[in-house]
């Protein structure tokens, strides 16, 4: 009970600091959100009209008037409403939240799929294809810009090859922005898990099963993924930020209806409320995934790392 607590007590103290880092830095941004609607709208921002923006939406206050106000109404679930569309935020955001975490849980899956078996392959063989195949993919994924690998993928498979009807409603919609951001998340996976069994594959009982004339490949996965599930499950939940946080590139190249390209369209307009909101909600979602993470390898390892490690 006493460790619930302790979590429960950190997770609010990261948040109530999270809830003030994004207030701050939304409101440095430049650019006068009033200004910025009217003229985005083709109408004249003079002086009276601004002030009574500000006034409807609460600017004229102090900062720190705001930033209470603000909070006391988000922790209440009044996530304010968008300057740009009119509609309660947290509409905006449940209406669009399936399509963010289609492709977000999506492509975590599918990296999650191949990150273990590409792993076992290369740590089994060591300098084999598979292993020049995942560090090309690791240095691809990291030298390449998203926006620009969405691009040649609709080019190559929606363009040239006809082979997916990209606009069109229905999962094949899906597939090109999910492999993008898989392939961002499947590198560090695949390279933590892989370094975990080459760890275990330098023990000394693995190389005397290795003299024993075991196969090198049954016995660094079987031997092995205990203690490298530790370090893919830490990766895991660096990475679970793309579920929520790392689409609204693919969203806006794509053209996907999601949270990120709504967050995207909300910055040129200074949508404080917007911005504010997704921020926490990222937050919350990372503190989520972390302490997942833990109790995951709590159930992996409940005596820590010296149960498994070699």
């Amino acid at each position: 009970m006493g460790r619930i607590l302790g979590e429960v007590g950190r997770a609010a103290i990261h948040l109530l600091a999270a809830s003030a880092l994004a207030f701050f830095i939304v409101r440095a941004m430049p650019g006068d959100p009033a200004v910025l609607l009217l003229l985005a709208q083709g109408q004249a921002a003079d002086p009276a009209t601004v002030a009574a923006l500000h006034a409807q939406w609460g600017l004229d206050r102090s900062l720190p008037g705001q930033y209470a106000a603000w909070l006391g109404d988000f922790l209440a679930g009044d996530w304010r409403t968008s300057f740009r569309t009119g509609r309660p935020i947290f509409e905006e955001f449940a209406a669009r939240l399936p399509v963010t975490l289609t492709v977000g849980f999506g492509a975590f899956a599918l990296a999650l799929g191949v990150a273990g078996p590409l792993a076992e392959a290369a740590a089994a063989r060591p300098h084999g294809w598979q292993d020049r195949v995942l560090d090309a993919a690791t240095l691809g994924a990291q030298a390449v810009p998203g926006f620009w690998l969405g691009c040649l993928l609709i080019w190559v498979f929606a363009v040239e090859l006809r082979a997916i009807a990209l606009f069109e409603a229905g999962p094949q919609r899906y597939v090109l922005p999910i492999a993008v951001v898989a392939l961002a998340v499947l590198g560090p996976l695949a390279q933590v898990y892989r370094a975990g069994l080459r760890e275990v594959a330098r023990s000394d009982y693995v190389r005397a099963a290795l003299a024993r004339g075991a196969p090198r490949a049954r016995v660094v996965a079987q031997q092995g993924r205990r203690y490298a599930a530790l370090g893919l499950l830490s990766t895991a939940a660096a990475e679970a930020g793309t579920v929520v946080g790392g689409t609204a590139v693919v969203e806006t190249v794509f053209g996907l209806p999601g949270i990120g390209q709504f967050v995207v369209d909300s910055i040129a307009v200074r949508d404080f409320f917007v911005l504010q909101a997704f921020f926490m909600v990222a937050v919350a979602w990372m503190l989520l995934a972390s302490l997942a993470a833990r109790l995951a390898r709590r159930l992996v390892a409940p005596g820590g790392f010296c149960d498994v490690a070699p």
